[in-house]
């Protein structure tokens, strides 16, 4: 018996698909146009450049977005609005780190953060009436919400996650459930890259429905010009794929630090960055956009300085007109 027919495969997505029927059917509207932005995945699926593409694109052409994260590692449990469109109102132990990215890379846009996000938009509302727009930041799995689109990505260098859910894949959802999207976005392509040919053949065979778009990183480096000796730090899922970039961008580093997924860097970790500086006579640390703002300001003195590597995606041409028409707009 293969490991993807095998019974706790086939109890896992039983139990998926047990759970999202129950929540389905109490679903409730948070009252404005509502679009998911998720993924099957556990992490790296480049899903926060593409909220955040998505939220410069929709409030480029006059609308009022608001992005509802539910703030990951963040201290407290009560909703805050953590901008209103000029950057963050609150700090990433408030936040979390992908909602501070948000807010600082998405002006003019509202950020909001809550594991309950119907509480979260009704505090928006509160500071906001006038969105038109709400973006679900990882909001597949999140099925209390009702959506008008649902949008799924997929990281380019490894889409389907082996076929498999948890424990015997990185699958969080079952590949099933492709089909409840609107639109499958295959993230992380490289200038030049050619989408994969079996692709959307995969996701057909699965009951997926919808539209195929891609979206293309583009890098920029920001706080400084290039270094001659940078330390690459990282704590994120997929760190090759920084280190990658990096390369791509013409940073030759001379080490990489890498840490887990959402690293808080507590002191012992300031000491091993300040260490391999001190070791490698560094000019620069080099790290993500998620991990600059943590790092920002705790790096100690005399440490060289912090340059952001910002990573940004750019959509097919025709997935905004797309999205605009589900939308109705």
């Amino acid at each position: 018996m293969s490991a993807a027919r095998s019974p706790w495969q086939r109890f896992y997505e039983w139990a998926h698909h047990r759970r999202r029927r129950s929540w389905s059917a109490r679903a409730a509207s948070l009252g404005r146009k509502t679009v998911s932005i998720g993924n099957l995945h556990w992490g790296g699926s480049g899903k926060t450049p593409a909220v955040i593409a998505v939220a410069r694109g929709l409030a480029g052409q006059g609308l009022r977005v608001a992005v509802l994260s539910r703030g990951y590692r963040r201290k407290g449990r009560e909703p805050r609005v953590m901008s209103l469109g000029e950057g963050p109102l609150a700090s990433v132990e408030q936040a979390g780190d992908e909602a501070v990215m948000v807010a600082e890379q998405a002006p003019g846009v509202v950020v909001a953060v809550g594991a309950n996000r119907r509480a979260a938009a009704a505090l928006a509302l509160g500071r906001a009436p006038d969105i038109d727009v709400f973006l679900l930041d990882d909001g597949f799995s999140h099925v209390r919400v009702r959506r008008d689109v649902e949008i799924l990505t997929f990281p380019a260098a490894d889409p389907f996650a082996g076929g498999l859910l948890l424990p015997g894949g990185r699958l969080r959802e079952p590949l099933g459930m492709v089909r409840l999207a609107d639109a499958a976005v295959l993230t992380g392509l490289e200038a030049g890259d050619e989408r994969p040919a079996d692709f959307e053949p995969t996701l057909r065979r699965h009951g997926f429905a919808g539209r195929v778009f891609t979206s293309t990183l583009r890098s920029e480096l920001v706080g400084g010009s290039s270094p001659e000796r940078p330390l690459l730090v990282t704590g994120v899922a997929r760190a090759e794929r920084v280190a990658r970039t990096a390369a791509a961008a013409g940073l030759e580093c001379v080490d990489h630090l890498r840490f887990a997924d959402h690293h808080g860097y507590p002191p012992r970790s300031l000491r091993a960055i300040e260490s391999a500086c001190a070791r490698h006579r560094c000019d620069a640390v080099v790290t993500t956009s998620k991990d600059a703002v943590k790092l920002r300001g705790p790096l100690p003195a005399g440490a060289p300085p912090l340059l952001e590597l910002r990573i940004e995606a750019w959509f097919d041409e025709e997935f905004l007109p797309w999205l605009f028409g589900r939308l109705g707009r």
